[in-house]
């Protein structure tokens, strides 16, 4: 988890964090200025006499007070760990479980590109190569034999049209009612091919249009803790109120380290299923194309068989 809080977030957060410790340095030399201020008041005492009075006394102990608290301020806004790992470790709960949610969506992001990604190559690989068995083929029982050893959605295709072509076989059929019942067939198994390889795609389509959503909630609750404890402490020193605000800002950063690839990858894959679902395709054409042929070929041999036997009757 460090790794993807430190390379995948912390360019995001560069710029507020030089941004806090550019106003923590801009507020210490100021710190120091007024602690010297009390020294000359003390010092005026053995030179001039005059001791001071009770109400000035406390006004000196009260300036003092401030600028002790301050010092302290700035020290422990120096000893803050303003990293990414840092921040998230002094989030909120609720902050926390957001970035926990967006990291989890993250890993769920990659994790379904690396999956959908071998399937779509290996279909694809499988498909380009039936189809050249069945656009080189010269009939539909030479293509079968020629994927015998093939494998992937072609086969289904293949199966389907030879269920067919035996159901058709058990009683009278005419070569258009065939045609028809194998395109339909060919139609549903290229629906199911096709909407089987895009499961998982909509997870994606989920995080992409989700997760900054999800992201800006925790920066909300954040921020409202910030404000909460400038209430608290009655200061709006940007030095004080920067760490807070960058720590809700961590859960907008990892939202959109979520979405963002998950956007690109999911039109990625629309593209490539649109692909493959045209391999597919193409694979029908040839096995209706082979089909078509072997029924025209049976319709003139029969043709021509009567042709001659009309002749040795005649």
């Amino acid at each position: 988890m460090n790794i993807w809080f430190r390379y995948g977030i912390g360019l995001t957060l560069l710029g507020a964090s030089s941004l806090v410790m550019a106003d923590a340095a801009a507020d210490a030399p100021a710190a120091s200025t007024e602690v010297a201020i009390p020294a000359p008041a003390q010092a005026e005492v053995p030179v001039a006499g005059v001791p001071l009075t009770e109400a000035e006394n406390a006004t000196a102990t009260a300036d003092m007070g401030h600028v002790v608290a301050g010092a302290d301020m700035v020290t422990a806004l120096g000893q803050a760990d303003l990293s990414p790992w840092g921040m998230y470790q002094a989030a909120d709960w609720v902050v926390k479980s957001v970035m926990i949610l967006l990291l989890v969506a993250s890993v769920v992001t990659w994790a379904v590109w690396l999956g959908k990604q071998l399937q779509l190559m290996v279909a694809r690989r499988r498909g380009r190569q039936l189809l050249a068995y069945m656009v080189h083929a010269d009939t539909f029982a030479a293509a079968e034999r020629e994927c015998q050893s093939g494998r992937g959605g072609g086969m289904a295709l293949l199966a389907a049209t030879r269920h067919e072509l035996s159901q058709s076989a058990r009683g009278p059929a005419s070569d258009e009612g065939i045609k028809e019942r194998v395109q339909a067939r060919l139609d549903r198994v290229q629906a199911g091919l096709g909407s089987g390889m895009s499961k998982g795609t909509g997870l994606l389509a989920t995080i992409g249009s989700v997760a900054p959503f999800v992201g800006l909630f925790g920066t909300v609750w954040g921020i409202m803790n910030a404000f909460i404890g400038i209430a608290r402490s009655q200061t709006t020193n940007l030095s004080v109120v920067a760490p807070g605000i960058a720590e809700a800002l961590l859960a907008t950063a990892i939202g959109l380290v979520a979405a963002i690839p998950a956007v690109v990858i999911y039109n990625h894959f629309a593209r490539a299923i649109g692909g493959y679902r045209a391999l597919l395709a193409d694979m029908s054409v040839a096995l209706l194309v082979l089909v078509s042929r072997d029924l025209d070929r049976q319709s003139v041999n029969q043709a021509a068989n009567t042709e001659v036997l009309l002749r040795k009757t005649g």
